[in-house]
């Protein structure tokens, strides 16, 4: 007597049928992330060559110039947002909210350096850790509209 082997097939998972994605995820929330650093410190780096800022190891007291750099820093952040969603492979407001709460650790760590080591007044690192998710999930609004709009 022969014994027939019988194999069951189950239907494919969602996950076995669609490519990973989590690299091109990653890669969206870092670029995100490299574009405000980027962009921040370069202007930085041309306000202090143009002598409009003091010079770099020196603390900035002065509330016009720390207004002027929230206010870039703002706007860079959004673009870093807008970014993050645009290179989403899927879901990129969730991709900017993400680039946003990874935001808040270097910001959180500013804000100890400058409680520490007295770099300047605490209300400009306060204010750029508070501001990053917000204008983050401001940047993938801004994608989302620009996508409707098409």
């Amino acid at each position: 007597m022969t014994v027939a082997k019988q194999t069951m097939t189950l239907p494919p998972t969602e996950s076995a049928t669609r490519p990973r994605r989590w690299p091109r995820s990653v890669a969206a929330i870092f670029l995100g992330f490299v574009a405000v650093v980027v962009l921040s410190v370069g202007t930085d780096q041309i306000l202090h060559v143009l002598r409009v800022y003091p010079p770099w190891d020196e603390p900035m007291l002065d509330t016009g110039l720390l207004l002027l750099a929230l206010s870039y820093r703002v706007i860079y952040t959004v673009i870093g947002g807008f970014f993050a969603a645009w290179l989403a492979p899927e879901a990129p407001m969730r991709h900017a909210v993400i680039l946003g709460i990874i935001g808040l650790l270097p910001g959180a760590g500013g804000v100890m350096a400058a409680a520490t080591m007295d770099l300047g007044p605490l209300w400009y690192p306060v204010a750029i850790a508070l501001s990053g998710l917000p204008c983050c999930c401001l940047g993938g609004v801004l994608y989302r509209a620009t996508r409707a709009s098409r």
